[in-house]
């Protein structure tokens, strides 16, 4: 017998709505905060789905990539009117990252309701922290909706070191964290990372049908270069390479499941694409340019993180002084990594370098877990 698919929180609307009545509701959200319909083959949004049931939603609150998941990575994305319900869309990235006292002063109660993707700098988590202090500096309870993590079946990759936090890595935990949005909340609030150890009221719905071994495709898009499950799977590992001057395929139409550059020698790297502006990337890497590399879009399902790739490219990049860039340490939340790369350590050995932080973490995670 199948089992059942998982039933996201906002599908379970019979158990939140009770929360809601009578309230002034916000919604931190974007394109994936929706209610399945017909075997997840139809969806309705959220926020519409809400307001038609008579729910007095006063706001949307975004995240990167905007409401409605348009906007490019790193893009600013400003405040606005969303065109089809009238309401008002406060950014929460660029220049505000932390909802501010007058963003809330007209909500009773906040829901939050992003899909996430597992890996410590995709910036969902990061604006999950703010909302949540913020929402516990002004006295405002969090309603959070679960969602699965689709990488959520393994933790792996080098713990975060406090001087190397940042938006894309705020707390100390590996690179691929193995929790759902849920659980991630309850560990911010259980190991104090709020500012000043504050803690924020939550309430969480949880996914039903589901464990961190329940293979998950994600229907929506959870961001314009994430474009299927194979992306989300290759994500945690490819994304280091955004910290060198290798191309994660941004530009083309396998972002995060091809790499290449202009630098890498055709005779080694068979495989070449030419980066071109598209939806998700008005300016991609390497414009233009013919790179070399590799098509990783056939690879299998991986339960642990990937450095082949990224020592491969390091080795045959003849200029290697140009290969890696400021913001690889943030994404790898320690310059250790780089500096076994530069010295030409094994990736097992590497790998090797994380476990007893990987068994710290694990020990503090399951603390926190809601599912097996």
């Amino acid at each position: 017998m199948e089992p059942s698919p998982p039933i996201v929180g906002a599908n379970q609307t019979e158990h939140y709505l009770q929360f809601l009545k009578g309230k002034r509701v916000g919604i931190v959200a974007n394109q994936t905060s929706v209610i399945f319909k017909n075997n997840n083959s139809e969806s309705v949004h959220l926020v519409d789905s809400l307001m038609a049931l008579q729910v007095n939603v006063t706001k949307v609150l975004a995240p990167e990539h905007g409401f409605r998941g348009t906007a490019d990575a790193g893009e600013l994305v400003k405040d606005g009117k969303d065109a089809r319900t009238g309401l008002p869309i406060i950014s929460l990235y660029g220049n505000n990252k932390k909802p501010k006292p007058e963003h809330l002063q007209d909500v009773d109660i906040l829901l939050f309701d992003i899909q996430d993707i597992g890996a410590r700098f995709y910036t969902y988590i990061s604006t999950l922290h703010y909302v949540m202090e913020a929402c516990s500096e002004q006295h405002v309870p969090l309603l959070i909706l679960d969602r699965p993590n689709p990488n959520g079946h393994y933790i792996d990759g080098p713990i975060l070191e406090k001087e190397h936090s940042s938006f894309v890595g705020m707390h100390p935990i590996p690179i691929v964290h193995g929790m759902t949005i849920g659980e991630y909340a309850r560990m911010i609030n259980g190991e104090k990372w709020l500012k000043n150890g504050i803690q924020c009221n939550i309430d969480i719905i949880p996914v039903k049908n589901y464990t961190h071994q329940t293979r998950y495709s994600i229907p929506i898009k959870p961001s314009p270069n994430i474009p299927n499950d194979i992306a989300v799977n290759l994500y945690p590992s490819i994304c280091l390479f955004e910290g060198t001057n290798v191309s994660v395929g941004r530009g083309t139409n396998k972002q995060f499941q091809i790499f290449g550059s202009p630098y890498l020698p055709k005779e080694r790297f068979g495989f070449q694409f030419v980066p071109r502006p598209n939806e998700g990337a008005k300016n991609p890497m390497h414009l233009g340019k013919t790179c070399f590399g590799k098509d990783l879009s056939n690879a299998k399902h991986f339960d642990k993180l990937q450095l082949k790739w990224l020592i491969e490219a390091y080795v045959n990049t003849p200029d290697k002084s140009t290969f890696f860039n400021d913001f690889f340490k943030k994404l790898a939340g320690t310059n250790k990594l780089q500096l076994q790369i530069e010295k030409g350590m094994s990736e097992e050995t590497i790998i090797a370098s994380w476990q007893d932080g990987l068994d710290s973490f694990k020990a503090m995670r399951k603390k926190y877990l809601i599912y097996d």
